[in-house]
């Protein structure tokens, strides 16, 4: 049997992501910081790329951009050998062009500035170190110990650990650790909870009282709230024992975060929402996004050396991939702001009530919702709300935040799992503290306003609120 080779033609139908795709999809999840890092970024390494000077940003009923120079030789031979670039992109070819921003934004919001930073604790014990003892290896030793200690002030590494670090003695190790622990803040350098608070009590004198005696012997048993049992096993009433736990109570377990503060994160929006008469409008914030443009000087190059010699191929071959990719960007960067803004809509059109009464009023809402309202598919939109953050009247919100599954109710309507998370906290707020509520009867108390669920989901939603069970409540109080 022979085998024989044959060539056979076939139509098939592929779905490839053109490069010009990948960039669009590559834009979508970025936020507005992220994506003004790539324009510029793009317009370091693209020529053809600038930014649009400030005296040309005007509106555009205002503006009467020239005729560019390329326009006069559309009748001569195509340039560009390809494609028909001024048929897809004549809108981004104008000089003066610039992404549509609505008119209804004035002014944006301020943002806060820290002007100023408080020295660190590590600063803060090496000073001390420094003034306290003048020998070079008890200073080495205290260096490497400053060194190991993480923002709440807690020693992370051992004693063998940091001995190994400068083959130093044991010994030594602990000697210069018992001298750090006497820095300020007092407990500082501690390797746990419990040595933390030893060290503040024996600061306060206290050593040998019943204070010091439940910290190193009873402290599980206070963590849990166990006040009687403490009693019992130190032989003292209630009473005489809550002056201790006042004591114990005003202690600082966290001696190094005065030193460390958690820095502000600072959010910037990417969409605000306006109220224009009746009507909520999505106004997306460019603040900071350089407005890009064709650089005119080398597209009239590039067009005037169009039909010279073959020498000059190489470096209009250059400019045109140049020119391509700078076009592609600026259409993908247009996309990315209308598909934005697509979306915002779409959210203010389901959570209008949300936007003037506030989070009770929250409308369940998935992402096929907004996909099928805009017309786009659900992994789109799911880009689109990636890192993203809406400025509303009711505070800023992730763009996440407004999609919630919904439960529904004996009356006919969807309720936003978040609406029910807010009702249980408010339904616990309001209770008796001497007779705090069961996950059954809040059950109870929540059918009766006409919504069905079962009780380990109560536990759920009140565990993602951080709330005690009703048990750990009373004694708590």
């Amino acid at each position: 049997m022979a085998i024989q080779q044959k060539l056979h033609t076939k139509l098939v139908q592929k779905l490839i992501l053109t490069p010009s795709l990948q960039q669009a999809i590559k834009l979508l999840p970025m936020s507005t910081l992220e994506l003004a890092d790539l324009l510029n970024q793009e317009m370091v390494e693209n020529p053809l790329l600038e930014e649009v000077p400030t005296e040309e940003l005007q509106p555009a009923e205002q503006q009467q951009p020239e005729k560019p120079e390329a326009q006069t030789a559309t009748d001569k031979a195509d340039a560009w050998d390809d494609a028909d670039y001024e048929y897809f992109f004549g809108d981004y070819l104008d000089d003066g062009y610039r992404s549509r921003t609505p008119s209804e934004v004035k002014e944006l919001p301020p943002i806060e500035n820290t002007l100023s930073t408080a020295a660190s604790l590590s600063d803060h014990l090496m000073w001390q170190l420094s003034l306290q003892t003048e020998d070079e290896k008890l200073k080495e030793i205290g260096g490497a110990i400053v060194g190991n200690l993480d923002d709440d002030g807690y020693l992370v590494a051992s004693v063998e650990e940091i001995a190994a670090m400068g083959d130093w003695p044991v010994a030594d190790v602990e000697r210069a650790l018992q001298h750090v622990q006497t820095f300020d803040p007092i407990g500082v350098a501690a390797r746990d909870l419990q040595e933390c608070l030893w060290l503040q009590i024996r600061h306060l004198g206290l050593e040998g009282t019943p204070t010091e005696k439940i910290v190193t012997e009873h402290l599980r048993l206070l963590q849990n709230h166990q006040v009687p049992e403490i009693a019992r096993r130190l032989g003292m009433t209630i009473d005489d024992l809550k002056e201790h736990i006042e004591i114990i109570r005003n202690l600082d377990p966290k001696p190094g975060s005065r030193y460390n503060p958690q820095q502000s994160q600072y959010v910037i929006p990417d969409v605000y929402v306006i109220k224009v008469e009746d009507q909520y409008v999505a106004a997306l914030n460019e603040e900071g996004l350089p407005q890009l443009r064709i650089s005119p000087t080398y597209r009239r190059l590039l067009d005037k050396s169009a039909g010279t010699v073959e020498e000059n191929k190489e470096t209009r071959d250059y400019v045109k991939d140049k020119f391509r990719s700078a076009l592609w960007l600026i259409k993908s960067v247009d996309q990315r702001q209308k598909t934005i803004q697509k979306v915002a809509n779409s959210i203010i059109n389901f959570q209008r009530e949300f936007l003037d009464h506030g989070i009770e009023y929250l409308r369940p809402l998935v992402l096929r919702d907004v996909a099928n309202d805009i017309g786009m598919h659900e992994s789109t939109v799911s880009r689109v709300v990636n890192n993203k953050y809406m400025h509303t009247p009711q505070g800023v919100f992730e763009l996440k935040y407004f999609f919630h599954s919904g439960i529904s109710s004996s009356y006919g309507d969807s309720v936003s799992s978040v609406t029910i998370k807010q009702r249980i906290r408010k339904i616990i707020e309001n209770e008796d503290p001497r007779k705090p509520l069961s996950d059954s009867k809040i059950v109870s108390i929540l059918q009766k306003e006409g919504l069905m669920l079962a009780r380990r989901t109560i536990a759920k939603y009140r565990e993602e609120l951080k709330i005690p069970t009703s048990n750990q409540r009373k004694v708590l109080y």
